[in-house]
């Protein structure tokens, strides 16, 4: 099944600009979940839980964020701070009328989600994969902070630029890509996504924007609210970039948390482990 054809919708900005961004919505009268992909993908992340969700009668709206896919890709740093990447959520939920929604969010589409869950009321749900609280990602130790040495290298402008791409883009297939069989759908739509002008560097604004290689290694732990909703934290064993102890964590941080290993899946567990993930958030989301 294909995504509904995108809508372009533009969110109003607070303290920046406006931006336009490419949505999918399935419509309908059913209970809303927002979809949230992560770096460096696009809304089609979600094609197979779309369809699950759909079918099981829920209202799916899954967006390109800001810098991603067919979304505007401002220019500056600063337009992808956290606060902005909130408010594009929200003022895309407003703008389709919606007042309350479940979530789920995958890698940068994870860390959002967790803002939000910690910022707003109008979460109902969250559904967190691969990345955890972010308290329990900044503690979780060493062997995070290694697996995590991409944050500081994105850190330096033109540095990335010019090295990612470079012998049709062998680094990141080798990094990133190393689960996936060749010729798989996936690496090719991230390259030709992040080979577009522009898109490259707007997608490491994110890390640029809120990773801050001061507090990289915290001295201290943040004290936080502890988060009431229910959420579901869903990671997989064969992660080249994120450890099972900053997902395990979490559970400090939430008062209802349920935790789940996909076993014999890399990164992108929403297409490597496709019935899975859409079976472990349907069942959370029916909870």
């Amino acid at each position: 099944m294909a995504l509904p054809a995108p809508q372009r919708i533009t969110v109003p900005g607070t303290t920046l600009p406006e931006v336009t961004l490419s949505v999918h919505d399935t419509g309908g009268p059913g209970d809303p979940v927002l979809l949230l992909h992560g770096w460096p993908d696009r809304a089609t992340l979600w094609t197979h839980q779309v369809e699950a969700l759909s079918a099981a009668g829920y209202r799916v709206i899954a967006p390109d964020l800001r810098g991603f896919g067919d979304s505007d890709r401002p220019e500056e740093v600063e337009h992808y701070r956290m606060g902005a990447l909130r408010g594009d959520v929200l003022g895309l939920a407003d703008a389709l009328g919606v007042e309350r929604f479940a979530l789920a969010g995958h890698d940068w589409g994870s860390a959002l989600g967790w803002a939000l869950a910690m910022s707003t009321d109008r979460v109902t749900r969250y559904a967190a994969f691969s990345v955890g609280h972010p308290v329990a990602f900044a503690s979780a130790g060493f062997r995070q902070k290694a697996m995590s040495w991409y944050m500081l290298w994105f850190q330096f402008p033109g540095v990335a630029e010019q090295a990612l791409p470079a012998h049709d883009w062998q680094f990141l297939r080798a990094w990133a890509h190393a689960s996936f069989p060749e010729g798989h759908a996936l690496p090719a739509r991230q390259i030709a996504d992040l080979s577009r002008p522009g898109a490259l560097t707007a997608s490491l604004n994110w890390y640029r924007a809120n990773v801050d290689p001061a507090t990289f290694v915290p001295t201290e732990v943040p004290q936080v609210p502890p988060i009431r909703i229910p959420v579901l934290g869903v990671w997989s064993d064969g992660d080249m970039a994120l450890t099972e102890g900053q997902m395990r964590r979490s559970s400090e941080f939430v008062d209802d948390f349920r935790f789940e290993c996909v076993e014999g899946s890399g990164h992108w567990i929403l297409e490597e482990a496709p019935e899975k993930a859409s079976e472990l958030l349907l069942d959370f989301l029916r909870r």
